[in-house]
């Protein structure tokens, strides 16, 4: 779904070099693979590069893919990598980074002269932005908003419900990462990155996967309002270079 995004400002060539950053099992990568593009992925789960090995096998003998298993801070491109990127792609994980400010401008060390950036992600504030539907809890994994209480409270009414320290930890780590629409748009344009394309999204493209719901942009007017549209906005899209 992020493809034709992409290629409305940028058509994919054969050879074309695309990195995505926390590629899990490499589902992204497997469509520009699929376009001709050659393919790297950066990982830091080892048990998650082993599966996209085995999932993306042929393509990984053939030197159509291959991965790295490094924080991307540890890694320089010239030495590491030998060559930069003509699209970065980042697909719900701007939102796991801590220090975003340092980190969207650290990308330009790996693009090529006029590479992209995409970035799909959702808006913290959105009815599911603390990614709460993972809790183990039926009520909380349904409840939308809650995670945009205080931390301590939020803290609290996770604990109150059953969930265990690690969840809890984590969930409190999102919401220390949780990133809106205005400051990812603040960051960037302050990073010397120029906004190419963008889409809001009523309902997020993935909705169709996993509830049956077709994806839907979200409406002018109620895309127009700063602040506001993040509470129902569940997807944002952006090409940057």
């Amino acid at each position: 779904d992020l493809i034709p995004v992409v290629e409305e400002v940028m058509p994919l060539k054969k050879d074309m070099r695309v990195l995505e950053i926390g590629c899990g099992e490499a589902g992204v990568l497997k469509a520009f693979i699929e376009k001709g593009c050659i393919a790297t992925g950066i990982e830091l789960y080892e048990r998650r590069v082993e599966t996209a090995k085995e999932y993306l096998k042929e393509d990984h003998d053939a030197g159509r893919i291959d991965f790295i298993t490094r924080n991307i801070y540890d890694i320089d491109v010239e030495k590491d990598i030998g060559h930069g990127f003509d699209l970065i792609v980042l697909k719900d994980v701007i939102e796991h980074i801590p220090g975003q400010k340092r980190f969207i401008p650290k990308l330009r060390e790996f693009l090529n002269p006029n590479g992209k950036v995409f970035f799909g992600f959702p808006p913290w504030r959105m009815p599911f932005g603390g990614h709460q539907q993972n809790l183990k809890g039926k009520f909380l994994s349904k409840l939308p908003y809650f995670h945009l209480l205080p931390t301590e409270m939020y803290r609290s009414v996770l604990k109150s419900f059953g969930e265990d320290q690690q969840k809890i930890d984590h969930m409190i780590e999102i919401k220390e990462t949780g990133i809106s629409i205005g400051r990812f748009e603040k960051i960037s344009k302050a990073s010397g990155y120029t906004i190419l394309k963008k889409k809001h999204w009523l309902f997020n493209p993935i909705y169709k996967f996993k509830f049956g719901l077709q994806p839907a942009k979200q409406l002018p007017i109620a895309d127009s309002v700063p602040y506001l549209r993040d509470f129902y906005t569940t997807a944002v899209y952006y090409l940057i270079g």
